[in-house]
C-alpha cells in the first residue's frame, strides 16, 4: 500500500503542483512532525560522537523524516570533488576544474558524482561551491573555481546542472565566505554594489539553473549573522531573485537564533537537533512564532523534494563507484585543468614537451612527489583509493627511463641526484596541512556551547543509532589523512602565499646544478613565484589533481596531451598588490577591488595574468564581429598556427574608458573553449547576456547598463596584447 509521501509524488507526476502537493502533506502533520523538519533530525550528543569517528565517510545524513506519512527525508553528503562517503572517485578539486574553462565536462564531472551520491543513497549534495576567490591565503580556496564572477557562475550552474539529473543539489555558502580561521565570527562589512556585483552575481546564476537548495554561510554580513540574515534571505534571495527552493544552515554552530533564523527563512538545521529546536517550541507556546511560519519553511523543503522525486529516484548500482569511465574522467579533467606557466628553451629547444632518448635518467625530487596528495582534510575529502601519484604517474610513462627517487633523502643527496641526471622535475606546494577547511577550535563558538541541549532525546537517539547501523558505507582508515585525533585535518588559511622555505631552498639548489629543471606545484590556488621563477625554464600549475593525477601529470610532460588549462585567478608578482587579508579579523571590508581588477586598477603588472596559459602549440585569432539583438554576441576565427592539436580559451572582456560609475578596466563577461586542430581554423561565438555588463543602481536597487562606448576585447588572457578590439555601442540606457 502507497504511504501518503507516495501518492503525494504520484499526484506531482500526473500534474499536481509540487507546492499543493507538500501543502497538503503538511496540513496533515502534527505540530511535533513539523517541528521535527526544522532541524536535521540527528541527536546532537550521538551525531558528534559519529561524526568525529568517521561517519561523515561513512553515511549520508538524513533530516526531514517523518515515518508516520512515509516522509523518507533527504539524505545529505557533501564534496565539491567528489562523494565523500565510502570509498568513491577523487576528480581534481574545483579550482582545477575551474582552470579548465569548460563548462560541458564539468557538466559530466556532475553528473558522475551524481550518479556516485545515488550508489549510496544520498540525494542531497552539498558540492556547489562558489564563494568568490577574494584572497588566494583562503584555506578553502580550492573548493571554488576562481576569482571572476562570471566564470564562477558558469562553471557552478554546470555542476548544478549535471548533479541534478540524479539528486537535489546545494549552493553555498551564502554569501561572502572566503575566510576560514576566523569563518565563525568575522562580519564582513560591504557595499550594495560590489555585494551584486561582485560577491552574488555567481549565485543569482546558479539559483537561475534551478539548483534545489542554497546553504547559509557561519560568517556574518553588515553585523547580522547569514543564518538570519533578512537581506540576504528574504530580500535578495527570496524576493528580489525568487528563489523557490530550500535553505538550510551549514554544519554545527551555523545557527545563531532559532527563532529569528526561522523568520529570516533558513527552513533546516543542519546536521542536529542542536541549537534551534527548543527556542522555537518555545516561541510557539509564547506566540512568538505561529505554526502557519513553521508549516511555510516544512512546505518549501516538501516542495522541493517532491520537484525531484526524492523518495523514488533511481539507485545506481554499486559498481559505478570508482568505476573505469569516472576514473577516466578525472583523469580528463586533470589533463585539461593543467596550466603550463612557463616553458623556455634549453639548448635551443623548448623544454616541454619531453623528447628523452632511451634510458634517460629522470630526478623526481620534492615533499610532494611520491604522496596521495589529493586536497583539502574537510568535509570536501574523497576516500580514493589508489591515487596515481606524480612519481607513479612518471614512472609508469616513462618505463624506458632511469627514474631516481628517493623520499627519504637530504637536500644534498637530491641535489646531487639532479645533478648526475638528464632533467630534474621537483614536486612542490602545498597539503591539507597547509591549507584547507577549518576544522580546529575557535573562541567564536564557545559562548554558543550554553545553546546546545544537555542530553539527547532518548527515542531520537535510538532511532539514529539504527540508522548508523543500517546505512554504513566502509573506507579504510589509512585514507583518512588527519593531523589530529580524529576524522579531519585542522586545515586553515595559509600563512603564506609563497612555498614553504623548504621547497624553495630545494628549487634554488637543484636549479643551480640541473639547467633541464621542471617545477611541478601543486596548490589550491595562487602561489607567488617572485623568488625563484627567473632560475628554471618550465613551470607547471599541477593543483590536487584526483585519482589519476600522476598519469595526467606525465601525459603533460611527455607531449601525449597538449597543456590547455588558463587561470582562473591572478597570480602577483608580490602579495601587497592583492587585498588586505586577516585570517584572524573580528571585521573586514570587502570592497570591489580583488584579483586581476585591482591590479588593473592600481597600475602593478601581473606576473601572470587571469585566464593566462601557454601551449605546446600557437593560435591566432581573426575577423573579429559583434552583433547586438537581445544579447551581444562575438564572434571570431582561431587559427592553429603550430604543429600539434591543441585547446585555446577564447575570452571576451569589456570595459569603459568614460564611465560614469568606477567599474574594472576589464571583465570578463564571455568565454568560450576550442578544440583546434594543427593548420586548422574554427569559427567560433560567444554570447553575453546584456546582465553581464550592467550596474547596480543602489538608489532603487534595480539594474542598468551605461549607454555609450564600450571597449571589448576579444583575447587569450586579461590584457592579452594580441587581443582583437571589438566597439560596442549602446546607444541610450538600458533598464533590467
Amino acid at each position: 500500500m502507497a504511504t501518503t509521501y507516495e501518492l503525494a509524488l504520484e499526484k506531482t507526476k500526473n500534474g499536481t503542483k509540487p507546492e499543493v502537493a507538500a501543502a497538503e502533506l503538511v496540513a496533515l502533520m502534527t505540530l511535533d512532525e513539523k517541528i521535527h523538519c526544522l532541524d536535521g533530525g540527528v541527536p546532537f550528543w550521538v551525531g558528534i560522537k559519529d561524526i568525529t569517528t568517521g561517519g561523515y565517510h561513512s553515511r549520508p545524513f538524513r533530516a526531514a523524516k517523518v515515518e508516520r506519512l512515509g516522509i523518507p527525508g533527504f539524505h545529505f553528503s557533501d564534496g565539491p570533488r567528489g562523494l565523500v562517503v565510502g570509498e568513491a572517485t577523487a576528480f581534481p578539486v574545483s579550482m582545477a576544474r575551474g582552470a579548465t574553462f569548460d563548462p560541458e565536462l564539468e557538466v559530466r564531472v556532475g553528473d558522475a558524482i551524481g550518479k556516485e551520491l545515488r550508489a549510496i543513497g544520498a540525494d542531497l549534495y552539498g558540492g556547489i561551491c562558489v564563494n568568490l576567490l577574494r584572497h588566494p591565503a583562503w584555506g578553502r580556496a580550492q573548493e571554488t573555481y576562481g576569482e571572476d564572477p562570471h566564470h564562477v557562475g558558469e562553471m557552478g550552474a554546470s555542476l548544478t546542472r549535471g548533479a541534478q539529473r540524479h539528486v537535489m543539489a546545494t549552493l553555498k555558502h551564502f554569501a561572502l565566505n572566503s575566510m576560514e580561521n576566523a569563518r565563525f565570527g568575522v562580519d564582513v562589512k560591504v557595499d550594495e554594489r560590489a555585494l551584486h556585483e561582485v560577491y552574488l552575481p555567481h549565485f543569482k546564476r546558479i539559483i537561475d539553473e534551478g539548483v534545489a537548495c542554497v546553504m547559509t554561510a557561519y560568517n556574518s554580513v553588515n553585523g547580522e549573522w547569514c543564518s538570519q540574515n533578512n537581506i540576504l534571505l528574504a530580500d535578495i534571495l527570496r524576493h528580489e531573485w525568487g528563489f523557490a527552493g530550500f535553505v538550510i544552515s551549514d554544519w554545527i554552530f551555523g545557527v545563531h537564533d532559532g527563532v529569528q533564523s526561522l523568520h529570516a527563512g533558513l527552513d533546516v538545521e543542519m546536521p542536529y537537533r542542536m541549537i534551534r529546536n527548543a527556542p522555537i517550541v518555545a516561541a510557539l507556546s509564547d506566540g512568538l512564532v505561529t505554526e502557519e511560519l513553521v508549516a511555510s519553511a516544512v512546505t518549501r523543503t516538501l516542495t522541493t523534494m517532491l520537484k525531484f522525486g526524492v523518495g523514488k529516484l533511481p539507485v545506481s548500482d554499486r559498481s559505478v563507484l570508482l568505476c573505469s569511465e569516472h576514473v577516466l574522467l578525472s583523469q580528463e579533467v586533470a589533463e585539461k585543468s593543467m596550466v603550463l606557466l612557463k616553458n623556455e628553451s634549453v639548448d635551443g629547444a623548448s623544454l616541454l614537451p619531453l623528447n628523452l632518448k632511451k634510458s634517460s635518467k629522470i630526478a623526481i625530487v620534492g615533499r610532494l612527489a611520491g604522496v596521495r596528495n589529493i586536497g583539502d582534510g574537510g568535509s570536501s575529502d574523497v576516500m580514493a583509493p589508489n591515487v596515481v601519484t606524480p612519481l607513479q604517474g612518471i614512472r609508469e610513462h616513462f618505463a624506458n627511463c632511469e627514474i631516481v627517487y628517493n623520499s627519504q633523502a637530504t637536500l644534498e643527496s637530491q641535489v646531487q641526484q639532479a645533478k648526475q641526471s638528464d632533467l630534474a622535475i621537483v614536486v612542490v606546494g602545498y597539503t591539507r596541512e597547509e591549507e584547507g577547511e577549518f576544522i580546529g577550535d575557535s573562541p567564536d563558538t564557545v559562548s554558543m556551547a550554553a545553546l546546545i541541549p544537555r542530553q539527547d532525546d532518548p527515542d531520537l537517539a535510538r532511532e539514529y543509532k539504527n540508522y548508523m547501523i543500517e546505512n554504513h558505507h566502509y573506507a579504510p582508515d589509512e585514507l583518512r589523512i588527519k593531523s589530529r585525533n580524529g576524522t579531519f585535518s585542522i586545515g586553515g588559511d595559509r600563512e603564506s602565499l609563497r612555498l614553504l622555505d623548504a621547497d624553495v631552498q630545494l628549487i634554488h639548489a637543484v636549479a643551480k646544478v640541473q639547467p633541464r629543471t621542471i617545477v611541478v606545484i601543486v596548490a589550491g590556488s595562487a602561489v607567488v613565484l617572485s623568488e625563484w621563477i627567473n632560475e628554471v625554464p618550465a613551470v607547471l600549475m599541477g593543483w590536487y589533481s584526483g585519482s589519476n593525477g600522476g598519469h595526467a601529470l606525465a601525459n603533460i610532460l611527455s607531449g601525449a596531451v597538449n597543456p590547455s588549462g588558463h587561470l582562473p585567478f591572478v597570480i602577483p608578482y608580490d602579495e601587497s598588490h592583492l587585498p588586505f587579508f586577516d585570517r584572524d579579523a573580528k571585521s573586514i571590508t570587502y570592497d570591489y577591488w580583488h584579483g586581476q581588477w585591482k591590479l588593473d586598477r592600481d597600475g602593478n603588472k601581473p606576473m601572470f595574468p587571469f585566464g593566462f596559459g601557454w601551449s605546446y602549440t600557437n593560435f591566432s585569432f581573426s575577423n573579429a564581429e559583434i552583433e547586438v539583438s537581445e544579447t551581444v554576441k562575438f564572434r571570431c576565427a582561431v587559427l592553429n598556427t603550430g604543429s600539434r592539436d591543441g585547446a585555446t580559451v577564447v575570452q571576451i572582456y569589456a570595459g569603459r574608458n568614460n564611465s560614469a560609475v568606477e567599474r574594472p578596466k576589464r571583465r570578463l563577461v564571455a568565454f568560450k573553449r576550442v578544440e583546434v586542430r594543427a593548420g586548422e581554423t574554427v569559427h567560433v561565438e560567444c554570447t553575453a547576456p546584456f546582465q553581464n555588463f550592467a550596474t547596480r543602481n543602489i538608489e532603487n536597487h534595480s539594474w542598468f547598463v551605461e549607454q555609450g562606448l564600450w571597449n571589448c576585447e576579444i583575447g587569450q588572457f586579461s590584457g592579452d596584447p594580441e587581443s582583437l578590439p571589438v566597439a560596442l555601442t549602446i546607444r541610450q540606457r538600458i533598464e533590467l
